[in-house]
């Protein structure tokens, strides 16, 4: 029986029960908990609906905004494989007014940087739109002050994490626009240009279709009340049935060239002195020749008309009256100017498009019965669009995938990994017995551990860690999205490399030559020697039973993966990379301790940690079953009768036979040097001695 077969057994089992549990979907807080961050005179009013979003109330108890959480509506998991839960407060402009972190799990900040640093990333958020094309990190190239993207600083060493949640914020806060704030843009919306000039008559306007008619004869609103109450109700309409009830038109004359061929000159003077100040308006002019009018005795000037309403895109349009002088131009035929008029207006800003296209809703309405009358409506759609060519639609500057500005964050470094990891490949797979054959080989392979400590390690923050498996578990389970992997392409390159690795040579790859803890352990055993310090090797019977310990460890994280994850936090903790290599052993004194402890063991132990603590390791030695072959060669003499290599292997990973127990392997080279050694390898000195005898002999 192999010595990780037990441990294998239990570690299936656990991964068995993670996938067969039940993992449920995050519930939204109650009132109590979300009520204490709702700064006065702001309150939290009723839930609008069940995914956790509630009504934000002002000071007189008007409706002001939503407050919502992250999770329930966008669980985008993080690298703890949970998802981060913020809390976003909205005003009904589509402007954050705040954001505030409520849970997470993220390593980095748990067990790592100051949490603090996290919470203070957040604020950047107030006063900003969901229509501001907002992106975390620097500007590239071009995408300086003049750009149309708004740059959010990131966190050194946390970004990934905090890319993470600004999606989730985004994700969140345009679910809620879409759904709870009446067509909120979420881009900036075309304007008219007014630089752009046309000379247009009435003719030209209707030929073009820049104005649109509807024309409804009482009959045809017979018709339509017809099987109601209020059928016989319109004694016009019955004596006049080929009559106009409604004859409608409608113009958009935001555009200068178009206002000018409705409107009078000093009428046009009026709206453009309006529109100078009110610099997002659009204006609508509406005229009804017919019997049906625009308004109702009730209509209260500069509020919106109660016949009247619009919508575009499946959203309302909110127009109200603008109050303007309306005086037509010569040239619009005597009929529209004899009717009623108004000018409506809308902000662009709440999701109004003027260059696409929209319904201007006409409430035809009938009153049954003289005392009290029931009244009866039919809704009369108008569709109206204006031209692009009059408008201006500032270019949207749609951010770069999260993914793509770590690439570009990270390019140097990645180019340099990747010549490097390229490198160590090749030297592997085809000149391994050369490199290991080399009379300077331990030079060569300390100066690589020493790159890989400083580069990977403390510069490229590319020490793997059992955090990333974990999260991938919890993923598959969970059914999320592994997006989170891209945010972080520099470690990402390291588990290809380690993956490839796999196929090759087992574990070692990863283990002997890219972890940089494991480095550091090797550089602390050479300082141990140097220093004369007493050595430590456990027989075989207790190094094989400490060897089981990290796949005990492994199967535990697996299991408070799902049975209890908010402590799972505290125990990757038994991985010392955080300290050693995240923060540079800076952290609180008992992380500090247990890292140098384990370092300062290295000196008696070789790898003491590598070999029986580490459970990243331990998924090594699992994932090393993909290899595809017995790449350290062996002779029939390697067991019986030489023990050579298996006494001079610090890992204790040749047996007795002399085979190679590669899931502790850590590719060191040295029984490659024994065997290629003709000084050092027993058979090969037997053989040379042989063949001297035979030639002394002839």
């Amino acid at each position: 029986m192999s010595v990780w077969s037990p441990a294998l057994s239990v570690l299936r089992a656990a991964l068995l029960w993670c996938v067969t549990a039940l993992c449920l979907g995050a519930e939204p807080l109650p009132r109590e908990a979300l009520e204490p961050y709702i700064v006065p005179p702001m309150s939290l009013g009723e839930a609008v609906n069940d995914n956790g979003v509630w009504q934000l109330l002002n000071s007189g108890g008007a409706e002001a905004g939503y407050v919502f959480e992250t999770e329930p509506m966008a669980p985008l998991p993080g690298f703890s494989g949970a998802a981060i839960n913020l809390l976003v407060v909205l005003d009904l402009d589509g402007r954050f007014l705040d954001v505030q972190l409520l849970s997470h799990n993220e390593p980095i900040f748990v067990s790592g940087l100051p949490e603090k640093l996290f919470y203070d990333f957040f604020k950047q958020y107030r006063g900003h739109s969901i229509s501001d094309s907002l992106v975390v990190g620097t500007p590239y190239g071009s995408g300086g002050d003049g750009s149309a993207l708004v740059y959010l600083d990131g966190v050194t060493k946390g970004t990934a994490s905090v890319r993470i949640a600004h999606e989730s914020i985004l994700a969140a806060a345009l679910q809620v626009a879409r759904e709870k704030m009446s067509g909120i843009a979420t881009g900036p919306p075309a304007s008219p240009n007014p630089d752009h000039h046309e000379a247009l008559t009435w003719d030209d306007l209707v030929s073009q279709g820049l104005v649109t008619q509807k024309t409804v004869l009482n009959h045809e609103m017979d018709t339509a009340f017809a099987g109601t109450l209020w059928e016989e109700d319109d004694l016009e309409a019955q004596e006049q049935p080929d009559a106009p009830y409604l004859d409608f038109w409608v113009v958009d004359i935001g555009a200068p060239s178009i206002a000018k061929a409705v409107l009078s000159p000093d009428a046009f003077q009026e709206l453009q002195d309006f529109m100078a100040i009110a610099t997002t308006d659009e204006p609508v002019l509406v005229i009804e020749t017919a019997r049906h009018g625009l308004v109702t005795d009730d209509f209260v000037r500069n509020t919106a008309p109660d016949l009247l309403s619009a919508e575009q895109g499946g959203f309302p349009i909110a127009f109200r009256d603008s109050d303007i002088f309306i005086e037509l131009n010569d040239d619009v035929p005597e009929a529209l100017h004899d009717g009623a008029a108004l000018i409506l207006r809308t902000d662009r800003r709440l999701g109004f498009d003027p260059a696409s296209a929209w319904t201007l809703k006409v409430k035809a309405l009938r009153a049954h019965g003289s005392f009290q009358p029931e009244i009866g409506s039919v809704t009369l759609d108008v569709t109206h669009s204006t031209p692009e060519r009059f408008y201006l639609r500032p270019e949207v500057v749609k951010p770069t995938p999260p993914w793509v500005d770590a690439l570009r964050n990270r390019q140097a470094d990645l180019i340099v990994l990747g010549g490097f990891l390229g490198g160590l490949l090749v030297v592997l797979s085809g000149r391994m017995n050369a490199l290991a054959g080399h009379r300077h080989f331990t030079a060569l392979r300390l100066a690589t551990l020493a790159f890989v400590t400083g580069f990977i390690g403390w510069w490229g923050q590319g020490q793997l860690s059992i955090a990333t498996p974990l999260a991938i578990a919890r993923t598959v389970v969970d059914g999320g999205s592994f997006a989170f992997l891209l945010y972080d392409p520099f470690s990402l390159m390291i588990w290809a490399a380690t993956l490839i690795g796999f196929t090759l040579w087992g574990r070692g790859l990863f283990c002997g030559w890219l972890c940089p803890f494991g480095a550091l352990q090797e550089f602390a055993h050479h300082l141990g020697r140097v220093l004369r310090v007493p050595q430590i090797t456990p027989n075989a019977k207790w190094d094989a039973r400490l060897k089981y310990l990290k796949y005990v460890l492994l199967a535990g994280l697996f299991a408070l993966l799902f049975m209890a994850p908010a402590a799972l936090d505290k125990a990757i903790e038994v991985e010392p990379f955080k300290t050693a290599i995240t923060t540079f052993f800076v952290r609180e004194w008992y992380y500090v301790a247990y890292a140098a402890g384990l370092l300062a063991l290295s000196m008696v132990l070789f790898k003491g940690f590598c070999r029986y603590l580490c459970p990243l390791g331990a998924l090594m030695a699992i994932g090393g079953l993909l290899r595809g072959r017995d790449w350290i060669a062996r002779r029939a003499e390697c067991g019986s009768p030489c023990q050579l290599c298996r006494v001079k292997c610090s890992y204790g990973a040749i047996k007795k036979s002399g085979a190679v127990a590669y899931s502790e392997c850590f590719q060191c080279l040295d029984c490659v040097t024994i065997h290629d050694d003709a000084a050092q390898c027993v058979p090969l000195i037997l053989a040379a001695k042989k063949r001297q005898q035979q030639m002394a002999a002839q």
